[in-house]
């Protein structure tokens, strides 16, 4: 028998379906996908897919093909699409999985089409230099005789409204569409959804703002779906002037309480999160003290009535989080590690 971990990932699956639908809504007439690579961005992609599927979402992404086997059966009419193409040791799972493969090259369509080539998609790089067939190669022949489902692009700059190579992207990848037959075309993930209805196409693809991220001020209506529950190990007195945790970088001027919570970097949540973060313990706001270590932070609880084993609340308020450390909403989110239990509400 598996002991219950201490520490918990509360995932609230109305909030993710409310952000689906909030993104769907403003993708007009376009079909609104899901991007589920890396396992949910951290929250379960099986999970999250089910619930999705249940909202109306038909169209997922993830990234290799390890991700779409472990996706299991979805619901008819559901697709999935791997991100990251077909190398040559992918061609058996390519075979056999429910599942596109996103061609992002020249080698790549050739190895689809000796293979017996099949329904696809394909990815066009129109400026951001990651994956995908130049616009040359799209345009020149390369994909003749492909059927192809859903053409795409992605865009490199989508979360600065303003930047230029917006629209350069989408003036590309409007001409390429002219040139390449497809069934559909797609180029707006969360943040291009919001750009306006020239680049939203046949399909959106939104990602983090599935899961409470906010890629700009447009998307504040999005909710949170994720919050931390971590176990308190110990509570402690500490005297006036005695510090806590490495480096006694953390001093207390008076008498204080301090609950040792089970959770460090190595499950993600790493220490430049814990400046002006706080838990809630007992109805009380307390703040996170001292450094963050591998396994172990530290809260200042005098106000709270807690004790051991009880749970606190750390908020994943992702662009307050983002704000304050410097990392990425996607990184603070996707960086959660298997330590956690993950609990749907």
């Amino acid at each position: 028998m598996t002991a219950s971990a201490p520490l918990r990932l509360i995932l609230d699956g109305s909030a993710l379906v409310a952000n689906w639908r909030w993104l769907a809504a403003r993708s007009g007439a376009a079909a609104c996908g899901a991007a589920i690579k890396a396992n949910g961005y951290g929250l379960g992609a099986r999970d999250v897919a089910a619930r999705l599927a249940g909202a109306g979402c038909r169209d997922f992404f993830v990234a290799t093909w390890g991700e779409a086997a472990a996706l299991g059966a979805l619901p008819d009419g559901a697709a999935v699409s791997v991100l990251h193409g077909v190398r040559a040791e992918d061609m058996a799972a390519a075979a056999t999985l429910p599942a596109r493969p996103v061609l992002n090259s020249v080698e790549q369509v050739r190895r689809w089409r000796e293979a017996g080539g099949g329904v696809c998609d394909v990815m066009v790089d129109t400026g951001m230099n990651r994956l995908g067939l130049t616009i040359e190669e799209a345009t020149g022949g390369a994909l003749e005789g492909l059927t192809i489902d859903t053409l795409m692009s992605h865009l490199a700059c989508a979360e600065e409204v303003d930047h230029a190579l917006n629209a350069r992207q989408l003036a590309a990848f409007a001409a390429v569409r002219g040139q390449v037959p497809a069934r559909r075309y797609s180029l707006a993930n969360s943040a291009g959804i919001l750009l306006g209805e020239a680049y939203r196409f046949d399909l959106t693809r939104p990602g983090v703002a599935l899961y409470g991220g906010q890629p700009t001020a447009e998307a504040a209506a999005i909710q949170p779906v994720a919050a931390i529950e971590a176990q308190i190990l110990q509570v402690r007195d500490v005297a006036a002037g005695e510090s806590v945790g490495y480096g006694a970088c953390w001093r207390t001027l008076t008498d204080a309480r301090v609950a040792i919570l089970n959770l460090g970097y190595a499950d993600g949540y790493r220490r430049a999160l814990a400046a002006g973060s706080w838990a809630e313990a007992g109805g009380v706001r307390c703040p996170l003290i001292g450094r963050v270590s591998m396994d172990l932070i530290a809260i200042e609880v005098t106000a709270a009535a807690v004790r051991e084993g009880d749970w606190v609340t750390l908020p994943l308020d992702l662009p307050a989080l983002s704000a304050r450390s410097g990392q990425s909403q996607y990184e603070i989110l996707t960086g959660l590690q298997d330590r956690f239990e993950r609990h749907w509400r």
